[in-house]
């Protein structure tokens, strides 16, 4: 089968390489000169296949009002004179309950699962040693004491498992770096085996892998604008440098991927989160943390990458605003300096924004769509990385005429 993958982040590049070792011959449109330009470029570099923590869940409401007054909170909001971020929110806010975030968690933990199945098997194949990877775990630390005794409880009644929670003592131990900075946190979660990597570097070397595989059929750099319809059934990709004409066509675009489906009648409830990093050179002075780090109140997390620390936050629902806000660049510097200040060099950090496309219920929309030969792999917010792998695993079967290794209830296009 001829198909076109739109979408040259890691979510685009993951399915064409699984469609082409599906033995699709494959080929990748893409908008930019190189991969990875777009939310894949400097994000925060964790492969969190256990720890999966949709942000809709009972409390958030509250909490978020909180997040507001903090100069230094992982929210913030400007209202938008625009249908879709109000009509995301109320949906959002509907899901904001415990029964409804715990079906979710469980949806998303065997996704990462899956994912790191897939990752596994694809390093194999593809043999990608350019990506800084590395497994030192991950540990979620927290500042409430109430909370954290809440998570402490919760891992008790599972029994055995691979997290476990550590007092504060317990986490200075774990990771030495804790004890340089003034931020104390009451305690955390660690959980072994979770993993770093650099995306945008996994993009490029894939793609490079890609480029050499006997089903590849070329990347295309064109700006995709719509789709040709004939009956019910997708038949070609219109972009700036003509039409594509294929058998299928996956749509892998980020938050272009709903202006490209809404002229077909189909609405995907995707809104930017928009995120910040600093990566910060790492000299022989510096002590780093070699865990990988998440300060749950402030929604930071923290990853040495190579030669480099990456500190990523916020979630900003400020519509397609990439601008780099100095205030809240400057929250991220308090932050990384009171909690790692010998960590790196911040003076030299480079600074980056993103726009991740986030469904309000924080799950991707994977597979068909009502029309022939049109898939989805969209919707991955904050966690696009964790999963790509295994949502590619599951558009490539799906496309290949066989059934979903993972049920993928809650995980489809809901019926508007």
């Amino acid at each position: 089968m001829q198909l076109v993958v739109i979408g040259g982040g890691v979510v685009g590049v993951t399915t064409a390489w699984a469609l082409a070792e599906a033995g699709h011959k494959v080929q990748l449109v893409e908008r930019e000169a190189q991969l990875a330009q777009g939310a894949s470029h400097a994000n925060g570099g964790q492969l969190s296949y256990r720890y999966v923590s949709p942000l809709a869940d009972a409390g958030v409401p509250l909490k978020a009002l909180r997040w507001l007054l903090d100069p230094d909170g992982p929210l913030r909001f400007r209202p938008e004179a625009r249908w879709a971020q109000w009509s995301w929110l109320a949906a959002f806010l509907a899901r904001c309950s415990g029964p409804v975030n715990r079906r979710t968690t469980e949806r998303l933990l065997a996704l990462g699962r899956l994912s790191q199945q897939a990752f596994a098997e694809l390093q194999q194949r593809a043999a990608l040693d350019a990506i800084a990877l590395r497994s030192p775990g991950k540990l979620v630390l927290y500042r409430d004491p109430a909370e954290f005794a809440r998570v402490a409880a919760r891992l008790r009644a599972q029994g055995a498992g691979p997290e476990r929670a550590l007092d504060g003592e317990e986490c200075a131990a774990l990771e030495p770096a804790l004890r340089d900075g003034d931020t104390r946190f009451v305690g955390g979660v660690f959980t072994e085996g979770e993993a770093v990597a650099d995306c945008r570097a996994l993009c490029e070397q894939l793609g490079e892998r890609l480029a050499a595989h006997p089903n590849f059929q070329g990347r295309v750099q064109a700006q995709a604008l719509g789709f040709v319809q004939r009956g019910s059934r997708v038949v070609a990709l219109r972009t700036d440098r003509g039409e594509l004409w294929a058998d299928g066509f996956v749509v892998a675009a980020g938050l272009q991927s709903a202006a490209l489906l809404r002229p077909l009648g189909l609405r995907l409830p995707l809104y930017p989160l928009k995120g910040y990093s600093l990566s910060a050179p790492i000299e022989p002075t510096h002590r780093p943390p070699e865990v990988s780090v998440t300060d749950f109140e402030r929604k930071t997390l923290y990853a040495r990458i190579g030669e480099q620390l990456r500190v990523a936050a916020m979630v900003d629902l400020v519509g397609e605003d990439l601008r780099l806000d100095p205030a809240r660049l400057a929250a991220l510097q308090r932050n990384v300096r009171a909690t790692f200040p010998c960590a790196a060099d911040y003076e030299h950090a480079t600074p980056w924004a993103g726009l991740r496309p986030a469904t309000p219920s924080g799950a991707p929309i994977l597979g068909a769509t009502p029309l022939q030969g049109l898939w989805l792999n969209v919707g991955h917010g904050a966690l696009g990385f964790t999963f790509a792998f295994g949502s590619a695993r599951i558009v490539a079967e799906l496309i290949s005429g066989r059934e979903s290794p993972l049920d993928l209830q809650g995980l489809r296009l809901q019926a508007a």
